[in-house]
């Protein structure tokens, strides 16, 4: 085979692998599943609205029912009393709350969902947690029949909003094949990373990816700064060449005006770096960068930046 085909077919076999889902418009659905969402913040709020507009039959659940409330003003479909009371009769349960220690507190014990799900019924976690908890949840659901997966998201409250979130997951082929028509509402790009705590793990890669190059970029644009450059000019030029990256394109022109309120908080960010931390103590990888900007949010913590997201980094640099 001439070299030039064996090039053309390679891009052909990863043109049609790229993704574990078939394009398919968002006004397409599935026939109508009974679902249940739990869990209505930045992120399960759109989240949860595009399962209805979808076609899909919505029970919302929030431990603050104003916003379940909320939700329900806006969208079709209807607000329960508790996790156990939304999750009956649901063929799949979504979940997206705050922690390991959130995540307990609204799947087990007897208002929790698995108190109401039936066997043969699908959790779809989409909380950023650690991937002890997934298994721990995998195991127990499996006692009463009930299929786990873990399903954590990329693309932010703006992916969230626009249904264009990438959902990376752990657990079985069977009980994927069957959620994943039905995660797609929200969704452009949904993989099946590996057995249950694999979508975790994948999310950590993700986390301490962005961690080091939200330093760098952050690094970058005030050197810029200090050195008299027009900064609109560097960020043009480099983004066309190898700095390019998603936070570049997004938050450079933001961070070089002082500006943080975008995106995802500090405060959540730390939690993450924690998880991965803590899995790297156990799996034996060196995160010298990651633990180090991990104490620079600590710092942008303490100058009162919780709430500004992740590209707050710039702030110590260019207040340093």
């Amino acid at each position: 085979m001439r070299a030039g085909e064996a090039l053309i077919r390679l891009a052909a076999s990863r043109l049609t692998s790229h993704a574990e889902k078939p394009q398919q418009s968002k006004s397409e659905t599935s026939t109508m599943t009974k679902v249940a969402f739990i869990g209505l913040g930045v992120m399960g709020f759109p989240m949860a609205g595009h399962l209805a507009a979808a076609g899909h039959d919505v029970t919302v659940y929030n431990r603050t029912p104003a916003k379940a409330e909320a939700w329900t003003g806006q969208h079709k479909g209807s607000a329960a009393a508790s996790p156990r009371e939304a999750a009956a009769g649901a063929e799949i349960v979504f979940s997206c709350v705050g922690n390991d220690d959130d995540l307990r507190s609204v799947i087990l014990g007897g208002e929790g969902a698995f108190a109401e799900m039936g066997e043969g019924s699908i959790l779809v976690d989409n909380t950023t947690a650690s991937a002890e908890v997934a298994r721990e949840l995998a195991a127990t659901g499996a006692e009463s029949g009930i299929a786990f997966i873990d399903a954590p998201v990329s693309g932010g409250q703006a992916g969230a909003e626009n249904g264009q979130l990438t959902v990376m997951c752990g657990g079985e082929r069977a009980a994927f094949d069957r959620a994943r028509p039905v995660i797609d509402a929200f969704a452009r790009a949904v993989t099946l990373m590996g057995p249950v705590g694999a979508g975790q793990l994948t999310k950590m890669v993700n986390q301490i990816c962005i961690a080091g190059l939200l330093q760098g970029l952050s690094e970058g644009m005030n050197f810029g700064q200090k050195a008299g450059l027009d900064m609109e000019k560097v960020i043009d030029v480099i983004s066309k060449g190898a700095a390019q990256s998603w936070q570049m394109d997004n938050r450079a022109v933001t961070m070089c005006e002082g500006k943080f309120d975008f995106g995802f908080a500090v405060d959540w960010m730390r939690k993450d770096l924690g998880i991965c931390l803590t899995e790297a103590q156990n799996n034996g990888a060196r995160l010298p960068v990651t633990a180090l900007v991990d104490q620079f949010y600590a710092q942008v913590q303490a100058c009162g930046g919780n709430r500004w997201d992740t590209s707050s980094l710039m702030h110590l640099v260019a207040n340093d």
